[in-house]
């Protein structure tokens, strides 16, 4: 069902951990299919320095959030932005149909990381996007 790549993220997912002290934190999901995201960003100098996750839920959603890390470690906030889930699936050389969904898991972490750092520095929040797609999407209780 998942390649090799996918299977590496699962099986030795990178940055995985709570961060003390973060810039910002962003937590989403979906508790009907339990995968549960939360993303912690070290800002510097509008740079992400260093991001940590923790994820309950199924392998995909576990290789995304650590395939998503290594995309955005060391970009700017901007560049950080931009990653798409589509992005994030691409990295992991490809998802099943079924669990793509977990990808825009990591996507709508990153946007509301970003958000909230950009709230606790008087910074408008960029508008959310995605958030109903996981949810559209059913989720998965793998």
């Amino acid at each position: 069902m998942y390649n090799e790549t996918v299977m590496d993220h699962f099986m030795n997912p990178r940055n995985v951990g709570e961060m003390k002290d973060p810039d910002g934190v962003g937590e989403v999901g979906n508790p009907t299919c339990g995968d549960i995201m939360k993303i912690f960003l070290r800002i510097r100098d509008d740079r992400i320095e260093d991001v940590t996750f923790m994820t309950f839920g199924c392998g995909a959603a576990i290789a995304s959030s650590s395939m998503a890390t290594e995309l955005i470690k060391g970009k700017t906030l901007d560049e950080a932005w931009e990653i798409t889930n589509k992005a994030v699936a691409a990295a992991l050389e490809g998802l099943p149909p079924q669990k793509l969904h977990c990808s825009v898991l990591a996507e709508e972490g990153i946007h509301a990381a970003i958000n909230d750092y950009r709230r606790k520095h008087g910074l408008e929040p960029r508008p959310e996007t995605g958030h109903a797609a996981h949810e559209e999407a059913g989720g998965d209780a793998e």
